[in-house]
């Protein structure tokens, strides 16, 4: 099958180095030379392009992961590290509405929305709205618009949508929001919360004590990538370890509800 106009294609060289490129007719510079992404229409998928100076990039088809780390960034993202653990935690999949809240720049968004799909949709929160600009910018260019509402809102007010599948707070003072959460959350479904330091996690615990949240749990994901030369396997020099604590709760009824 090759490449049709308008496909994105990930473009691999023979340093590793990754290009996402979309078909269409115009040249793309790289640091080995010039490719016309044109000629992708006569490539087959995993296929070799050349540039003009004659160095081979593989083509191959982008993956999520992919697009996450290759979309416009103003903020810190939450990281495919912690988004599959975040997907499974939620107890994600297609057909659920899920509230996020600090959209930032979308990588979690865009994560949602692609498991949402078909019937589902994310209802993302942001309260700048340069931000919520740039997240929907984000959207479009994955193709993942359709399943999302983006809400410039401050959400000390509360959210318009209640008996969500889940919620996901993002945001520098998440223990202000939990009775907000709560009311928006079917019951028994999962509050999941990202902070970055430990005097935030002690904070979101004592609000949790005050509120019907039971099977809390707190951890971190830790990243160790490993050289990939046979006769020399070990560690990368570098690891991507603390990103951020996530913090998983569950919704219980109060007695009469």
């Amino acid at each position: 099958m090759t490449w049709q106009l308008k496909d994105f294609v990930l473009l691999l060289s023979p340093q590793g180095k990754r290009f996402l490129v979309q078909v269409e007719p115009r040249k793309f510079s790289t640091h080995l030379g010039e490719l016309d992404l044109e000629q992708l229409t006569h490539i087959p998928q995993g296929g070799v392009i050349y540039t003009h100076k004659g160095v081979p990039f593989v083509t191959l088809k982008p993956t999520l992961y992919d697009f996450i780390h290759h979309l416009k960034r103003r903020t810190q993202i939450v990281y495919p590290k912690e988004l599959g653990y975040i997907l499974m935690r939620l107890g994600i999949g297609p057909g659920s509405r899920v509230i996020e809240c600090g959209a930032g720049s979308g990588a979690l968004t865009m994560t949602l929305a692609w498991w949402v799909r078909p019937t589902g949709c994310v209802y993302a929160y942001e309260r700048e709205e340069r931000f919520a600009h740039l997240c929907q910018e984000n959207l479009v260019w994955a193709g993942l618009l359709e399943w999302v509402e983006i809400k410039v809102k401050d959400i000390e007010t509360g959210f318009e949508e209640k008996e969500v599948d889940a919620v996901f707070l993002d945001v520098k003072t998440p223990w202000l929001y939990l009775p907000q959460a709560w009311d928006a959350l079917k019951g028994g479904c999962v509050l999941g919360i990202l902070v970055p330091t430990t005097n935030q996690v002690s904070e979101v615990l004592k609000a949790l004590d005050n509120l019907p949240f039971t099977d809390i749990e707190v951890l971190e994901i830790l990243l160790r990538r490993y050289k990939t030369v046979a006769e020399r396997l070990r560690p990368q020099d570098r690891m991507v370890a603390h990103t951020g604590y996530l913090m998983f709760a569950r919704k219980m009824l109060r007695k009469g509800d």
